[in-house]
């Protein structure tokens, strides 16, 4: 059981990392502020589409055992 939870979290840093490197994943809901060199990207969308996901995904994955 802690296994699948560390590979699951290893994952989801690999996978965001990703995103972060290869291009910015934007919704319609994101914001991003920019005010002369710094930017801040606020993902509301993006965290709420992917905690809709994750809860799915972890309560199918939980229900089995």
């Amino acid at each position: 059981m802690g296994r699948l939870v560390l590979v699951f979290g290893v994952l989801l840093v690999v996978i965001g990392g990703a995103l972060m490197l290869f291009g910015r994943f934007h919704l319609p809901g994101d914001l991003t502020l920019r005010s002369g060199s710094v930017t801040i990207y606020i993902p509301i969308a993006t965290s709420i589409i992917l905690s809709i996901v994750l809860t799915v995904v972890l309560n199918v994955v939980f229900r089995q055992r």
